[in-house]
């Protein structure tokens, strides 16, 4: 699946990442046809987390 996932500070891309699966009964699965970082991944994106490349947003 596509994921808007971490490069660097103020750098993120649209990766291939691992299709999200189902781990307990209550889960579910859905389609997303548009994403957009928001206001609590801008702590991330402007390097104030420590969050290394490679962490997908939103999750």
């Amino acid at each position: 699946m596509k994921a808007v996932v971490y490069e660097d500070v103020r750098t993120v891309g649209v990766h291939d990442v691992a299709d999200a699966g189902l781990e307990a009964d209550s889960d579910a699965v859905v389609r997303v046809t548009s994403s957009a970082i928001c206001g609590t991944d801008l702590h991330t994106y402007d390097g104030r987390t420590g969050a290394g490349p490679g962490l997908v947003l939103g999750c």
